[in-house]
């Protein structure tokens, strides 16, 4: 059931260390005096600890695996992948061979099947642990209907664009701050020879081009009138209103030839390697996507010719969609949680404690190449666009208290709109009856 990972050589994560960070900070503020790491148990202790997850591979974690034994060198650090992860992670609890940390997700406290694995967690936000949830962005929390909290973000995401920094350059272009500026920009780029200033891939995931172009909007909107989220997740054909602005902004796009999903189809057939890919041949100054997506580009630079032959700079923005600017939409990658019943608690909650400052979880993220669940984005040049980004724009799905269901309704109006199989106001009236 369980397949191992190798650890990464101790000389490879002491260049990514060096590289990445050369000095430590303050989870949570960036002016503190620095802090590090002490350990509280003793140092010669010998033990084992598990970790189960979803990854094939997780070089991230083995790097910090690695600066865990600078302080407990007799520990060992392990990681497994576990095979059909949702049907199988129940039963490695009960076992003899039940990992110590699992990966969780926010999927997993409504589904009743999961319940035996939320069960099988450590309450975390015990203050006995000392375990710094400071630390984390008020976005990537995850509380129990009790308040306690028994998963750690690790890592997250967020929706929108990765810019091509050096056409922007090239043609005297800032990155847009709000719509008037980005549709602007796009008269300028397409004005300057190129026929598609944006793109991505012409589906209805949460990868593809209309969750990372309108959902946000939609999301702020539905947080501006609340009373609202009752009539959608009903799926009352009434509160279809509440995706007018961001459809009809899509359909501009769509009609002034910003934005023509024939060509992204034609040219992606997927919404991760494809898409990547794409964006590496150069010509393209604007790639919507997740930040999945973006996760997957540092291990494809080489794999592409044309980046090989003609690197570039590029950075993720959110898309500002709006008349003031976009909306940072927070959503949560991947969890952590400790199986209270671990044969060796005290070093797990030890190494929980290691992780959870923000030069480790930054230090995974950067590796990772997703959003650290901190406050801190400047550990990533990629990222560094939301460093400063507004409270009042900011938000994660969970506070809008939509269903999963009308997230779908609003990926496929926004598909139907865009690809010209219905108008906005046929896909308003449609609404609840919309997700095929």
């Amino acid at each position: 059931m369980f397949k191992t990972t190798g650890l990464l050589k101790k000389t490879l994560v002491s260049i990514l260390v060096i590289a990445l960070f050369a000095g430590t900070t303050a989870c949570g503020n960036k002016t503190a005096q620095s802090t590090e790491f002490k350990p509280t148990l003793p140092t010669e202790t010998s033990c084992s600890v598990k970790v189960a997850g979803t990854y094939s591979n997780f070089e991230s974690l083995e790097s910090e695996f690695e600066r865990f034994y600078e302080y407990y060198p007799n520990v060992s650090l392990n990681y497994v992948y576990l095979d059909d992860y949702e049907n199988t992670i129940a039963s490695a609890l009960m076992s003899d061979e039940a990992p110590d940390i699992y990966v969780t997700g926010s999927w997993m406290i409504e589904n009743e099947k999961m319940a035996s694995v939320l069960e099988s967690a450590e309450v975390l936000s015990d203050p006995s642990l000392n375990i710094n949830m400071d630390c984390f962005r008020e976005g990537a929390k995850w509380t129990l209907p009790n308040g306690d909290v028994v998963m750690l973000p690790i890592f997250t995401r967020s929706y929108g664009m990765l810019v091509n920094m050096d056409i922007f350059e090239k043609h005297g272009l800032e990155v847009p701050k709000d719509y008037a500026s980005l549709t602007d920009v796009c008269d300028k780029l397409k004005a300057a020879g190129y026929e598609n200033p944006l793109m991505g891939a012409n589906g209805t995931t949460t990868s593809g081009i209309y969750y990372s172009f309108g959902f946000p909007m939609f999301c702020d909107n539905v947080l501006k009138h609340p009373e609202s989220v009752d009539l959608l997740n009903a799926m009352d054909s009434s509160a279809g209103e509440m995706m007018r602005p961001s459809l009809e902004r899509l359909k501009t796009f769509v009609d002034s030839g910003y934005l023509d999903p024939a060509t992204c189809s034609a040219e992606m057939e997927d919404d991760y390697n494809a898409v990547i890919l794409r964006f590496f041949e150069g010509d393209v100054p604007m790639m919507l996507g997740s930040g999945d997506m973006v996760s997957g580009t540092a291990k494809r630079e080489s794999k592409s010719e044309a980046y090989t032959a003609n690197p570039f700079k590029y950075q993720f923005f959110v898309v500002p969609l709006g008349d003031d600017g976009g909306y940072f939409l927070d959503n949560v990658n991947l969890f952590f949680s400790v199986n209270k019943n671990s044969a060796n608690l005290d070093m797990t909650n030890e190494f929980i404690r290691f992780l959870t400052q923000e030069k480790e979880l930054g230090n995974m993220a950067a590796i990772k190449r997703l959003i650290t669940p901190t406050n801190d984005f400047s550990l990533d040049e990629v990222y560094s666009s939301l460093e400063g980004f507004p409270d009042d724009k900011s938000f994660s799905y969970r506070e809008t208290g939509l269903s999963d269901a009308v997230n779908k309704e609003y990926r496929a109006a926004a598909y139907k709109v865009a690809n010209g199989e219905m108008s906005v106001d046929e896909a308003i009236k449609a609404y609840g009856s919309l997700w095929e």
